[in-house]
């Protein structure tokens, strides 16, 4: 055996954390607009009543740690309030709140991310991952309407981004 090899940018340091597991459910759609205006929507809860079929009553503030109150509304279902806990926000870049049910049997980790493509234009994904004991068979059986709901979002969040977008470059 030779002589131990040393990684000096690794050495004594902690393993990087590990990125959500679970079961994913994902739409992504691209939108002519910059991230700003894309974030200004997202940011808006208050709005959100007036464009988003699948949250029709967003209340909160957009904090590390801060509680929203949602209503989830997907196709074929009936309205749920949830009360999710905000993990972490980048403005123009990202929203990812998290979800316990069943006393964390099952967690959901929730997110919107906005990847600029050129200077007005951008993809959005929107995303939750199912984990926690139970999540993941909830996805599996869930993935059709959430998948649905995901994608009635994004095409309205694209709606309304690209129309303010527009009435502001004439």
């Amino acid at each position: 055996m030779g002589p131990k090899t040393l990684n000096l940018k690794t050495e004594g340091k902690p393993p990087p954390p590990k990125g959500p597991t679970g079961f994913r459910v994902e739409d992504r759609i691209g939108i002519q607009a910059p991230p700003e205006v894309i974030w200004e929507v997202v940011r808006d809860l208050d709005a959100w009543s007036e464009w988003n079929p699948t949250y029709p009553r967003a209340e909160g503030e957009i904090r590390i740690g801060n509680i929203l109150t949602l209503d989830l509304l997907l196709p074929g279902q009936s309205t749920q309030e949830i009360k999710a806990r905000v993990l972490d926000w980048v403005p123009n870049e990202q929203l990812h709140w998290e979800l316990k049910l069943l006393g964390g049997l099952i967690r959901t980790l929730r997110y919107i991310e906005i990847s600029p493509l050129a200077e007005s234009g951008c993809v959005v994904d929107n995303g939750e991952f199912f984990g926690g004991l139970m999540g993941p068979s909830l996805g599996k059986r869930m993935r059709g309407p959430v998948r649905r709901g995901f994608l009635a979002m994004n095409e309205a969040l694209k709606a309304r981004a690209e129309a303010i977008w527009a009435s502001r470059n004439g």
